[in-house]
């Protein structure tokens, strides 16, 4: 379900400028624009947002990019600490296990 942001109506019409006065819902997209704050019951209007699109430089690209099977398949090799100076390989060639000893 998306997030909406909306904002407090002032008296003259207008939506206020001030961080206070903007709140996120989270609704269906088939669910009707709120009109009234939930909690205050004040008189608000929705903001339009940009829309959060996945692209090159998303989260999930960046979580795809450094996959253990992503680094394998270029040549990379990647340890995890394990322990107290110990270290485990979780993709690509070389030793199973680096210590510091």
């Amino acid at each position: 379900m998306p997030t909406y942001v909306y904002a407090v109506v002032t008296p003259d019409g207008t939506a206020d400028g001030r961080l206070s006065d903007y709140f996120e819902v989270v609704q269906k997209m088939s669910d009707p624009p709120l009109t009234q704050h939930p909690e205050t019951g004040a008189p608000v209007r929705r903001v339009p947002q940009a829309p959060m699109v996945g692209g090159q430089y998303s989260e999930g690209s960046e979580k795809r990019k450094l996959s253990n099977e992503n680094l394998d398949r270029m040549g990379f090799t990647k340890y995890q600490k394990v322990g107290d100076g110990k270290y485990e390989k979780t993709a690509g060639e070389g030793p199973k296990i680096i210590n510091r000893d």
